[in-house]
């Protein structure tokens, strides 16, 4: 039988986001796989991050902890997903699995990934401009959405314009919506969006 490991020799993942390592192999039916292990060699060191045997899922460095998962009940896919990404957490990363054949022979493999973690420009949030003007009927339902570009993650507030200039908050959240519009609904409305 003939068994392969693949995954990419680099791959690129962006500063507090997330990315899959690509490991997987075509499941043979003779072979059982017995353990995978993750591992790293970074500028703190290496070691085995990730372990995968008959006792289940060990996570083994600390730094990793409630950030790496695998597939589960995926033949064949062994890649890491690392959560929340540090720069700290580049480095080469390497899938080795372990496999036993009818004859209690163990077969080994493993592929090699370089991570690379980079800084994306932070954007403000740049909303795109709604319908100038809105006229529905009285009874209706409707909607007002708030869209924006720029660096996640962002937050909206919707306000409505008071006679006096000032402004009254009415909801956080993209969407502001009627369920049965009243005349006392018709005014000026106007979001905000935030991020960090």
């Amino acid at each position: 039988a003939f068994l392969d490991l693949s995954g990419p020799s680099e791959i690129r993942g962006v500063w507090k986001g997330s990315i899959t390592l690509p490991c997987a192999y075509e499941p043979v039916e003779d072979l059982v796989q017995q353990t995978l292990i993750w591992t790293v060699v970074h500028d703190k060191g290496s070691g085995a991050i990730f372990r995968r045997d008959g006792s289940g899922d060990h996570v083994l460095l600390s730094e990793y902890r409630d950030r790496v998962s695998i597939p589960k009940d995926a033949p064949g896919n062994v890649s890491l997903l690392i959560l929340n990404l540090e720069v700290s957490d580049r480095g080469t990363y390497t899938c080795q699995v372990t496999w036993r054949d009818s004859n209690n022979s163990l077969i080994a493999k493993e592929v090699t990934t370089k991570l690379e973690v980079v800084k994306v420009p932070a954007t403000k949030p740049i909303i795109r401009a709604g319908e100038p003007g809105l006229t529905v009927a009285a009874g209706a339902s409707t909607s007002l959405t708030c869209e924006a570009s720029g660096s996640p993650p962002i937050s909206y507030r919707w306000f409505r314009s008071t006679p006096a200039g000032k402004a009254t908050f009415l909801s956080s959240g993209a969407e502001l919506a009627w369920h049965s519009l009243q005349p006392s609904d018709s005014g000026r409305y106007f979001c905000e969006a935030e991020n960090r």
